[in-house]
């Protein structure tokens, strides 16, 4: 077994985590890393042996990444059906929510609590605050909402949490939760992912609800992403960050 640990880890870290995984391991969805055993401080998996990937194997994942999302979710911002504790992205906290318009829940849940801790710290510069007020103002307002029902995201899916093994990809590390299909393909485009395109577009093929000219909004959904990055790691996303909210708002 691989044996993940942490001394004093978070309340909740680890479990999360299992929790996530059992949720995503759904019929003809991406595999997901095998749980065997979890506990306050640690996680046994099933060890994975990576390869390179291909771009058959890339395109495999974006069909079932598809078929993933389209589990679903009760609402945008819910954990996974029958976890109840606090959520992780990486070392940040992650909330939960029950929100039925995606703006609404991205505003609050995504935006806004890190946007405080970042004011607070100066990481971004002021002008960039300003930005995500009015952005956040938008969201609310239902500007980027559309008619896609929430969907069951990995939430954090970048390259290190996609491992092609002989099997094909394999989800590891989730900070699984009910979002918008595009979060995770966005995430995938920021940090880059083996075959993107051949990733995005065989997603497309198979998925029946993305929104027209889903594309040009892949840097809305990489907004949460670059704040989480922004109170984790210090100013040096700042410069990206506000690009995008320039991008966006103006």
């Amino acid at each position: 077994m691989f044996r993940k640990s942490r001394y004093h880890a978070p309340p909740g870290f680890f479990a999360a985590e299992a929790s996530g995984l059992a949720w995503l391991a759904v019929p003809d969805g991406v595999p997901v890393a095998s749980v065997h055993a979890v506990g306050d401080d640690f996680v046994e998996l099933t060890p994975l042996v990576s390869v390179a990937p291909t771009p058959s194997a890339a395109e495999e994942f974006g069909r079932r990444l598809a078929v993933t999302h389209d589990a679903g979710a009760d609402a945008f911002g819910v954990p996974p059906e029958g976890y109840h504790g606090p959520g992780w992205i990486g070392d940040a906290p992650l909330n939960y929510g029950h929100h039925q318009r995606w703006g609404a829940f991205y505003a609050a849940e995504r935006i806004q609590p890190y946007q405080a801790i970042v004011e607070k710290t100066a990481t971004v510069p002021a002008e960039t605050i300003a930005g995500l007020d009015r952005l956040c103002e938008r969201l609310d307002a239902g500007h980027w909402d559309d008619t896609a029902p929430p969907a069951r995201l990995h939430g954090d899916l970048w390259n290190g949490n996609l491992l092609f093994t002989a099997d094909g990809a394999t989800l590891i590390d989730p900070a699984a939760h009910g979002g918008h299909r595009l979060t995770d393909l966005a995430m995938l485009a920021l940090f880059g992912a083996p075959h993107l395109d051949r990733i995005l577009d065989a997603y497309a093929e198979a998925s029946a609800v993305l929104p027209d000219g889903w594309r040009d909004l892949l840097p809305l959904h990489q907004l949460h992403p670059l704040l989480v990055h922004s109170v984790l790691f210090g100013a040096g996303y700042g410069a990206q960050l506000a690009l995008v909210v320039r991008r966006l708002v103006g």
